[in-house]
């Protein structure tokens, strides 16, 4: 199994913002296509390590970005993936 974790987005201008947020703030995070289980609005998504979550929510909410949610994706051994929205 594996595991990642994504903030998705309700449009493509949101998911670019929160992206040259991240980059300023020397964030460590990649931008993806945003998995089709979890929404088909926007296109694009973030991924970052667990360990960054307190810091994520912290610039999102001092940036005023508006996202659809922040979820856990967790591959399984089967191939499937099990989602899981934590915010």
């Amino acid at each position: 199994m594996s595991e990642m974790y994504i903030v998705s987005f309700n449009s493509t201008h949101q998911a670019i913002k929160c992206d040259k947020t991240f980059e300023k703030n020397e964030m460590d995070y990649a931008v993806l296509p945003t998995p089709r289980e979890i929404t088909q609005s926007c296109g694009i998504s973030i991924k970052f390590s667990i360990g960054n979550i307190d810091n994520v929510k912290k610039i999102i909410d001092e940036n005023q970005i508006e996202y659809k949610g922040i979820y856990k994706i967790v591959k399984l051994e089967t191939g499937k993936k099990q989602v899981e929205q934590i915010c």
